[in-house]
């Protein structure tokens, strides 16, 4: 059990769809913020933001499903997207009461509500991502089109995740002893820009090791494939899920009425999602760390941020609103590295 801060609440609820932890903050009856956390994560990531709100919010903060204290034997479909994930999540709000929330989603969290916003969009009353994985997906595509690289999307899905990473995440390794390959060493290198270390570090690396490990949760299973470097998606768990293989076509977010105000905050040293992303296979064979690559023509690094301000320039284009915020000197969870200044423009953004 992580411990909580005082003023969040935290209980199990059961939907029908996922019995899971959830974490709550101010009134019963105020404005509904749901928060949706990233990969590697839980609801103890948002808790400082929670407690923040104006008093009017209310904020909810789940264990995704494959996370945290969900129900070990909901597994991640990942043939359906992030579908699960967004079921659940309107799952959760009905299983609350509540009509309409605004959600804000980091990292795969921020991936969930690009499917939200396609599936249910009359729901939420504002979307904010904070470093999203583009709409496209994660990994295997290039141009601003989100192009596959390959026909069977070789290099992004389950198998593209550090081996070695995934055993030290199932021993519950809280050590600094593999450079390379230790959750707190990837947590404190790449989760926020060094030397920021946050004041929670155990709490947050605790919520980085309660996520659901195995073939059929994270990373996930893989398939052999012929094209570089070796492996396609496979079917279950976050990662696969994640894969562009099975993500729903943005096209679909462009339709949505009504269309909810986004906003999108991204680091300006974020290495997890960029155009030139250090967990994307296509950067590190162009760094030769990985070896075989076929070469910028065939598979480049994956654009994602700039695919991301293509596809909401689109969006505005038809009809929605965005707005994009690059908070200076910070990684891939600005919110937590500088959270007055990521507070000011969410609180802003929620209240024009």
């Amino acid at each position: 059990m992580i411990p909580t801060l005082s003023g969040i609440t935290s209980q199990t609820v059961v939907s029908s769809r996922l019995s899971t932890r959830v974490l709550s903050s101010g009134k019963q009856d105020g404005i509904p913020v749901l928060f949706l956390h990233g990969n590697a994560s839980s609801a103890t990531f948002w808790e400082e933001v929670m407690l923040a709100l104006p008093a009017a919010y209310r904020g909810i903060a789940p264990d995704l499903r494959g996370y945290g204290e969900a129900d070990r034997s909901q597994l991640i479909d990942a043939t359906r997207g992030l579908g699960d994930l967004a079921d659940d999540a309107v799952a959760l709000l009905d299983a609350l009461g509540v009509g309409q929330a605004h959600v804000v989603g980091h990292s795969l969290g921020g991936s969930v509500v690009w499917r939200l916003l396609m599936d249910y969009a009359p729901r939420f009353l504002s979307a904010t991502v904070v470093c999203p994985g583009s709409p496209f997906g994660f990994g295997g595509t290039k141009g601003l089109d989100g192009a596959p690289c390959f026909a069977d999307f070789a290099g992004s899905g389950g198998g593209t995740v550090n081996p070695e990473f995934v055993k030290l995440m199932a021993a519950g390794d809280r050590s600094a002893d593999n450079p390379q390959a230790s959750p707190r060493v990837v947590m404190n290198g790449f989760y926020w820009k060094p030397p920021f270390r946050p004041a929670r570090e155990e709490e947050l690396l605790s919520s980085m090791l309660s996520e659901h490990v195995g073939e059929q949760q994270y990373p996930g299973d893989s398939t052999a494939s012929e094209n570089w470097p070796g492996v396609a998606p496979g079917v279950w768990g976050p990662i696969n899920a994640m894969s562009p293989k099975y993500a729903k076509s943005v096209k679909h977010l462009y339709a949505i009425e009504p269309k909810p105000p986004i906003l999108w905050v991204r680091g300006s040293h974020d290495l997890i999602v960029s155009d030139s992303s250090f967990f994307d296979f296509a950067t590190l064979g162009s760094m030769n760390i990985i070896p075989g690559w076929p070469g910028a023509a065939v598979m480049p690094p994956q654009p994602m941020v700039s695919q991301t301000r293509a596809v909401l320039a689109q969006y505005a284009a038809a009809g929605g609103a965005f707005l994009e915020v690059v908070m200076e000197e910070t990684g891939h969870s600005p919110y937590i590295e500088r959270p007055a200044e990521f507070n000011q423009h969410f609180h802003a953004f929620m209240q024009p």
